[in-house]
């Protein structure tokens, strides 16, 4: 029996495929850019299309690698969150852009609704606050101006990203999404199984447009046999954090993980019961198994790595990301520089969707190395934001594990040591969002009988960086922090 596991790692910037062995250990790799869509400021999208046309490209790519379909004993999903894709039924074919998760567009819709005094309900039931991040705000903005999408009638379909490749893959036979993903809508209450009534009525979304949610793990469902030459068992799926979190081994209550990607991600398990939380934080279904749940306390930054392509692309201040580490490392400190990077507004744990960026101190004295460390710096300073928020909820953490792309900076790895004043670990192996859903897929399949075998099997040795910043030094960090926030 073939216990190979071929991944779908469907990002903002990029999607790719990757064959892990029931060990963790990847054998292929395959990947595609994707096309980021600006059509005026405060939007993203996402051409649905071409989403799926290159996740089957280098699936295939990587299942021909594999020997065929035959190799291969399940697939598993970890899928960019919050993104909205509708299509038609009929032709499985979108109505319109996606709409990432990164867009703004809805953020007078939810201002009104805050108005309105509707956050304590929302957050009451699904955990989330009213923001524009969320799916439930982008689907009625689809249906009130796509006229596209309002024409399709009962032929609709919405859907997150995990849910329009799995209708793909699936042939149109399966309109699925698992709990992890649903608990991302703003449309499921983390006290239910299904969809709530009151919040699809409240943003006008017929719940039979939406699919069916169901566990993580387990057989979601079989690719049609002509996209690889048989099918194959779809038997995992998760949102990209929760699956980074698994990836992780956070699979007991207090594990805490912080993946830096396009955004900067941090969740720490809660257990079986969801955490309330007092301070703007995120609560959200961190994985379902046989219909039970396991929760995560999220806080979520919108600028981490692609604050590193703004440096390289739009300003020219760097190369490639790898040269902010030499140009960090080039200067005894930031100079005075502080970089508040709202350049899609901040989000936790202060969620202020007009906040735009600002570079605060500068003078002639400053370099670019000074501007360079300052945007390294800004990432410790949110976490650290976020990791106070997570105590004043009665969530301490003990340590972090860090992974993305990102961390591969020593120096970046080292300064949240230093100003979080913890212990930071971090894999040899990065990529843990494709090893989380390699894992739930592997369970789903049966080659580990559990998460916690397929970690103790699956995931490689870690690299510990310890705190070496003495008080004062981080003191004056955070006061500095503090200031230029004031100002934004």
């Amino acid at each position: 029996m073939s216990r190979l596991i071929l991944v779908i790692d469907e990002g903002t910037t990029s999607t790719r495929a990757m064959l892990f062995d029931e060990r963790g250990r990847l054998e292929e790799s395959a990947q595609r850019p994707l096309t980021q869509h600006y059509p005026q400021p405060g939007h993203v999208e996402h051409d649905a299309a071409e989403v799926w046309d290159k996740t089957l490209a280098v699936s295939r790519e990587v299942v021909e690698a594999a020997g065929g379909a035959g190799a291969i004993a399940a697939i598993g999903i970890a899928n960019q969150r919050e993104t909205v894709v509708a299509w038609d039924r009929r032709t499985g074919e979108p109505l319109g852009r996606a709409i990432v998760w990164q867009d703004r567009r809805t953020a007078d819709r939810c201002e009104a609704l805050k108005a309105q005094g509707r956050e304590a309900d929302i957050q009451a039931r699904t955990g989330l606050l009213l923001d524009p991040y969320f799916s439930a705000p982008k689907m009625e903005w689809m249906l009130a101006n796509l006229p596209e999408v309002e024409a399709a009638g009962g032929h609709l379909a919405f859907g997150t990203i995990d849910s329009w490749l799995i209708w793909k893959l699936t042939g149109g036979q399966v309109h699925a999404t698992d709990a992890s993903n649903a608990s991302r809508t703003m449309l499921m209450a983390l006290s239910g199984h299904g969809w709530d009534a009151g919040l699809c009525a409240l943003f006008g979304i017929d719940p039979a447009s939406l699919p069916t949610v169901v566990d993580c793990a387990g057989e979601l469902g079989r690719t049609d046999p002509t996209l690889f030459g048989e099918s194959i068992a779809i038997c995992g799926s998760a949102g990209d954090q929760q699956a980074a979190t698994i990836g992780q081994g956070c699979l007991s209550a207090g594990d805490t993980k912080g993946t830096f990607g396009t955004g900067a991600f941090i969740l720490t398990h809660c257990g079986e019961r969801p955490v309330a939380s007092g301070s703007r934080m995120l609560t959200t279904v961190l994985c379902q198994q046989g219909g039970r749940r396991s929760y995560a306390l999220e806080g979520s930054v919108f600028v981490a790595g692609s604050l590193m392509q703004w440096l390289r692309d739009a300003v020219g201040l760097i190369v490639t990301p790898a040269e902010s580490e030499t140009l960090a490392q080039s200067v005894d400190d930031n100079g005075g520089v502080y970089m508040v990077p709202a350049l899609s507004g901040l989000g936790a744990p202060h969620w202020r969707p007009e906040a735009r960026a600002l570079i605060r101190g500068m003078s002639f004295a400053s370099t670019k190395a000074h501007i360079v460390r300052a945007a390294l710096e800004a990432q410790a300073h949110q976490v650290h934001d976020i990791m106070t928020a997570f105590a004043a909820d009665g969530v301490t953490w003990s340590r972090l594990k860090i992974d993305g792309g990102m961390v591969a900076n020593d120096w970046l790895a080292q300064d949240l040591a230093d100003l979080l004043d913890l212990p930071v670990e971090r894999p040899e192996f990065v990529e843990t969002t494709a090893l989380g859903a390699a894992m739930l897929a592997a369970v789903g399949a049966r080659i580990h009988p559990d998460l916690a075998t397929a970690a103790a099997v699956m995931r490689g040795p870690m690299i510990t960086f310890a705190p070496a910043m003495d008080g004062a030094s981080r003191d004056e960090r955070l006061s500095g922090w503090a200031e230029a926030l004031s100002l934004v």
